[in-house]
């Protein structure tokens, strides 16, 4: 049997069994055993945006995993927060099913509740316990991990066979590392204190010292591009003359959009805007340090003979936005540059340097990864998909469909008439029920403003969307639980910078189909969250199922999201 044929044999085996050990199926119908299983590794960062360039810096990385296997145009996040998406992640699940809602303990991050109700389900857990995977993490993980009251960093979560985890949000210097349980404290020392070179050789120290007879799964959890944009020294002076794009969206008033967006000022102070000028060039020069740490762990597994048999994905936990819509810059809002992100995977049997516009999201990795595994995802109580029937090469996709009822697999044939056309996305505004002192004229609720008053969250900022890539449609549907109830469509395929809301033009039944939806996807659990969307075939509407008497304009979110 040639090289080829043993590879498609092994991989076809890895489709169709859950055990551990599987049988090879030959192009000759001959049976042979294996029991090799893929090694993964998923390299998150933090706030790192795709529609605003945020993958220009990291030339390595797209050479070494883009350009090596896949590029995903149509990723998005569950929740354009950092913990909320990054549970998501961990979970499969939309915010909704996990309860994480924001980046507070109260919210749920990292929170004893948490730990009792969610970290035994993860897909790393998952991994270990089910398939013997070694797991090992490194770098951010929730952003209240760490937390006194929720357990310290003598607190490892379960799951992991190996544990340095930082403690609370991203830093560059001057922190604490829980490593399996024991605090190991970090300054400001670059040449061994830098988070980012610390996760990589911790990454590189982990691939030396590991079993060489279990499969393993990393995950590595980088603080860039997240603030304070901290570059290292060799790094500070790239990029002076960059700016933020001047895309369309860029310091334009928007007027048809929730009151949140419609009180930012336009023109922007030119204190803003060289604010966020700077921000953006920082941002990009902490990038040259993940594209370093990118590059020691694919060196690293292909001097160990390890790369031909791991998976490498590459993503973000959401996007960032720096002047869209005279915001100056965060992430929490519904638009593209929020909640699209890179995705890129390599690996046995991803055909290098394609481009897929399948829709996925952040609750498809735990899914997909436990396929890869051979774990039956079906028996989880993930609410995303596998989309390893989209990462496979063409002669492979037989395989998938041949043995989808075997497998669990939901998605069927990898077309646009069978795949997902929708995902959920989800947020809480945060905010106290009080003034800001420095913005007073701004009423209670508002939080994270600028000195010139403007505020990019507030309590009310709290919103639930359809997103929707079909070969017919292009759009966003999101209703805020508000007093106003306020609606924003969106037809990007028009309208790529979500410029003019068409709620109030678009036809009736579109939008009572498309409020029918949300509520279906914010009510959603498991496999009912990967029904069949509005721009689908096999979509039925059923007007009954909505609240009854209520049109799309006296509509509510299904819920609040806690």
């Amino acid at each position: 049997m040639d090289k080829a044929k043993m590879s498609r044999s092994w991989f076809k085996s890895l489709l169709v069994c859950v055990t551990l050990v599987s049988s090879q199926i030959g192009d000759n119908g001959a049976l042979a055993k294996s029991n090799r299983r893929p090694n993964i590794v998923l390299i998150l960062t933090d706030d790192l945006d795709i529609a605003m360039g945020g993958m220009t810096p990291l030339n390595k990385t797209k050479k070494l995993i883009g350009d090596a296997g896949i590029s995903f145009t149509n990723a998005f996040v569950a929740s354009p927060l950092c913990c909320p998406s990054r549970a998501s992640i961990l979970t499969g699940k939309y915010p909704h099913n996990h309860h994480v809602s924001n980046n507070t303990l109260e919210g749920n991050c990292s929170s004893v509740a948490w730990q009792k109700s969610q970290e035994a389900h993860t897909f790393p857990a998952l991994l270990k316990n089910l398939a013997s995977y070694q797991t090992f993490f490194a770098g951010k993980y929730l952003n209240q991990y760490g937390h006194t009251e929720a357990g310290g960093v003598e607190h490892v979560p379960l799951g992991w066979s190996y544990w340095v985890g930082l403690e609370k949000n991203s830093k560059y210097y001057n922190y604490t590392l829980s490593v399996n349980g024991k605090a190991q404290k970090h300054g400001a020392d670059y040449s061994k204190d830098y988070l980012t070179d610390v996760l990589a050789n911790a990454s590189l120290n982990f691939l030396q010292s590991k079993s060489s007879s279990q499969p393993f799964f990393m995950m590595v959890s980088t603080p860039a591009p997240h603030s304070p944009w901290t570059a290292a020294p060799q790094y500070r002076d790239r990029f002076n003359t960059t700016k933020a794009p001047r895309d369309p969206n860029f310091n334009v008033h928007g007027k048809d959009k929730h009151w949140l967006i419609r009180q930012a000022k336009t023109p922007m102070s030119n204190s803003s805007v060289a604010f966020l000028d700077d921000a953006f060039k920082k941002r990009w020069r902490t990038l040259l340090s993940v594209d370093d740490l990118v590059e020691k762990i694919v060196s690293s597994l292909e001097a160990r003979g390890e790369l031909d048999n791991t998976y490498v994905f590459f993503t973000s936990d959401n996007g960032y936005h720096t002047g869209q819509f005279s915001l100056p810059l965060d992430k929490r809002q519904l638009y593209e540059f929020d909640i699209r992100v890179p995705l890129m995977v390599r690996g046995p049997n991803i055909k290098a340097g394609q481009s897929s516009q399948f829709l996925v999201a952040n609750v498809d990795l735990g899914p997909t990864m436990l396929d890869l595994a051979g774990i039956n995802v079906s028996k989880t109580e993930m609410d995303g998909a596998s989309f390893l029937p989209v990462l496979v090469s063409r002669h492979l996709v037989a395989t998938v469909e041949a043995f989808n009822d075997r497998r669990g697999f939901q998605e069927g044939k990898v077309n646009g008439s069978s795949w997902r056309s929708d995902i959920l996305v989800e947020y809480e505004g945060e905010g106290r029920n009080v003034s800001d002192p420095a913005c007073p004229l701004l009423g209670p609720g508002v939080s994270e403003c600028f000195p010139d008053c403007v505020c990019e969250d507030s309590y009310n900022n709290t919103y639930a969307c359809v997103r929707t890539v079909a070969p017919s449609a292009n759009l966003q549907y999101c209703e805020f639980d508000d007093d106003e109830v306020f609606v924003e469509v969106y037809n990007l395929t028009g309208d790529p910078f979500q410029l003019s809301n068409i709620a109030k033009t678009i036809d009736q039944e579109v939008l009572e189909k498309m409020n029918h939806r949300l509520m279906m996807l914010q009510s959603c659990a498991g496999r009912t969250c990967r029904t069949p969307g509005v721009y689908d075939a096999r979509f039925k509407f059923e007007p009954r199922r909505m609240f009854s008497g209520r049109t799309w304009k006296q509509s509510r979110l299904r819920q609040k999201i806690k």
